[in-house]
């Protein structure tokens, strides 16, 4: 059991939209949960119609709710909540039309700008008629090659008035990559940055595209934004419709919005799944279930509320941008960071959230550990007075970076650790205000989602480490997979491995407390002598170590078994002496299990991650025992995997 660390005061509790929605369903549905989450929780998985009509109901979604709540099926993913619903997502984020900041933008060397709602609706109004004067309709595809900048939540929002289908890469993705993604769905439209940049480092975007366009041959206009506060890049070689982002928001169209009606299941974006083993997935998510679902989360788990100011250090190739964007809905401003988040100082981002008086702020676990070796003390420099929430995702947050937070950070604030993915866009399990926080443990299981713990005969189990599954639909479900005959590929996605119950994928046990610890993915948990074992687990004892800077760990195949094997990359002015790995084996040891302890510790000079910043344990496997890693354009830094072929001491 994780230490204790925090619970909200009574005073702040009744003030909570968590209570506020207590007591929604209290009048409403004649439903006295006391106060207690987990009533409320078993209340919204026993009765998932009316509990999703409440989120409807309480976030106040525009729109006709209809009079089917669930169309139901034997097949797990076939069943649809509301089918014969009528709604515009764009028309649920703009329902502000005032002087107030929708949006402010910083980049990595200080340039700020912000777009009042007025502006945001009155941009979104211009591009949206450009869009449609130019032949997109109702679910075409519509695609962006751009930062995180204000002009990709606009053309985002545009899109979505139209009932066409979004879908995005950052442009940290290589040619190839964005090749693999764009060419599957066919788009009509392309939105493209000139140029990013990072560390200080300016990227051109546009010596990429002639390549890019010449793939993707169903593009037929291409929209070049330019980078906010620099000149634009010209580039001579683009032989298709070429139109400035200047030309779409200086229309003198003086036309209302006018928003396309949607079904409920419609698509609305197409997200990619960023594994190694093949081309990305092309994961399409409906107009309704991401509203909803991100409505519940932001304002019931996060207690966003109207005026609120929402960070997330994200770029909009991740689903948190999506989530990101999706609090415009509450009536939250949104803050937008684009560029090296250590640039020149290591509390860069809590430098912008202090200014902007960010009341949530949403980080990597990979950047909170980061801060903790760089011992930055973020409480000293910046006046957080305004902030009630930090999330953490992207990889299990280990007890340090628990502690970390409520002794550097902010003693008095709500962590909310989250877990789910691209895969539902959303979170399984996230925070809630009813309940404390507890180190190492994300606090409990999403409002409607019956998340539960299967070991390998498909049963489940408490306080011990299985398959975390879900075992109801819920709206933020795939739509489909685009361009999957028989639903194939959805079907090998998530229920191959138990019957009509979705396998998410992920390592994991409840606790005594009822909240939940990830270890990984389980496609890359070690298996030393049948004995199944976390990664996370080992993570969490090697980055104590002043001496490491990073580490993966994978099991090798070796004699008929498995070994584990660790990598680290050593701070600088360290060298892996006898000592050290003496040191390394005891404290893992000690610390975990005998089993856990590494059978070779190796020096290399990089880890391997996706562009989200994750580690990629399947794919150094992969490099270490031979085979072929077929999407090597989900790396950030592809090249890094050479390093682990014909390693000497791994063939002892």
């Amino acid at each position: 059991m994780g230490a204790y660390l925090w619970k909200i005061n009574k005073e702040k509790f009744h003030k909570t939209n968590l209570f506020l929605y207590s007591n929604f369903i209290k009048q409403n549905f004649k439903i006295n949960t006391h106060g207690d989450f987990n009533k409320i929780w078993k209340w919204s998985v026993d009765n998932p119609k009316i509990f999703w009509k409440s989120i409807w109901d309480f976030t106040k979604v525009k729109g006709d709710l209809g009079n089917t709540l669930l169309k139901e099926s034997n097949i797990f993913y076939k069943n649809r909540f509301f089918p014969d619903a009528r709604l515009n997502y764009a028309k649920n984020l703009l329902k502000k039309n005032n002087e107030k900041k929708s949006i402010i933008f910083k980049s990595e060397n200080g340039y700020k700008t912000a777009l009042s709602w007025e502006n945001l609706n009155l941009n979104v109004t211009q591009v949206s008629n450009w869009m449609k004067s130019n032949g997109i309709k109702k679910g075409d595809r519509v695609a962006a090659y751009l930062p995180n900048i204000p002009e990709t939540v606009i053309a985002y929002i545009s899109t979505s008035v139209l009932g066409a289908v979004w879908s995005s890469c950052s442009p940290d993705f290589g040619i190839a990559g964005v090749i693999d993604r764009f060419s599957q769905i066919d788009p009509k439209v392309l939105f493209v940055g000139d140029k990013y940049f990072y560390n200080g480092k300016k990227i051109n975007i546009l010596e990429r595209l002639p390549e890019v366009l010449n793939k993707v041959s169903s593009i037929n206009k291409v929209v070049i934004v330019p980078y906010p506060g620099t000149e634009i890049e010209k580039n001579k070689n683009i032989k298709i419709e070429t139109h400035h982002w200047n030309e779409l928001i200086n229309l003198k169209d003086k036309k209302k919005i006018q928003y396309v009606l949607s079904n409920f299941n419609d698509p609305l974006a197409i997200l990619y799944s960023s594994g190694t083993t093949g081309k990305p997935k092309c994961i399409c998510h409906g107009v309704g279930g991401v509203l909803l679902q991100h409505n519940k989360e932001l304002q019931i788990h996060s207690d966003v509320r109207d005026n609120d100011r929402i960070f997330y250090f994200t770029t909009c190739g991740w689903m948190m941008w999506n989530w990101l964007v999706g609090a415009l809905a509450s009536g939250a401003t949104i803050l937008l960071f684009d560029g090296f988040p250590m640039y020149k100082k290591d509390d860069l981002l809590f430098e912008f959230a202090s200014e902007e008086k960010a009341t949530l702020f949403g980080i990597s676990a990979k950047y909170i550990d980061a801060l903790n070796n760089s011992k930055v003390v973020p409480k000293n420099n910046h006046d957080l007075s305004k902030l009630r929430t930090i999330c953490s995702t992207g990889s299990p947050l280990s007890k340090d970076g628990f502690k970390y937070i409520y002794n550097k950070i902010k003693k008095d604030v709500h962590l909310s650790s989250i877990s789910g993915g691209t895969d539902i866009v959303s979170c399984f399990v996230l925070g809630n205000l009813f309940q404390p926080v507890y180190a190492g443990e994300i606090q409990n299981k999403g409002l409607g989602m019956d998340v539960d713990i299967f070991n390998e005969k498909g049963l489940s189990i408490q306080n011990t480490k299985g398959e975390l599954v879900c075992k109801k639909p819920f709206p933020s479900m795939p739509v489909k997979f685009w361009n999957d005959d028989g639903d194939r590929k959805y079907k090998s996605a998530y229920f191959e491995k138990y019957k009509n119950v979705w396998h998410h994928g992920d390592f994991a046990k409840i606790t005594d407390n009822g909240g939940f610890i990830i270890f990984g993915r389980s496609d890359t948990t070690l298996n030393p002598g049948g004995v199944r074992l976390g990664t996370a687990e080992i993570y969490g004892v090697v980055e104590k170590f002043d001496e490491i800077q990073e580490s993966i760990v994978i099991g090798q195949s070796w004699n008929n078994d498995i070994r584990i094997i660790l990598f680290i990359v050593l701070n600088k002015g360290y060298q892996l002496t006898d000592e050290i790995k003496d040191k390394i084996k005891k404290a893992i040891r000690i610390n975990t299990s005998p089993r856990h302890v590494p059978s070779k510790i190796i020096s290399i000079l990089e880890i391997p991650k996706t562009k989200n910043g994750k580690l990629v344990e399947l794919a150094v496997k992969q490099s270490v025992e031979g085979k072929t890693i077929k999407n090597l354009e989900a790396l950030a830094n592809p090249d890094s995997l050479e390093q682990f072929k014909n390693i000497k001491e791994l063939n002892e």
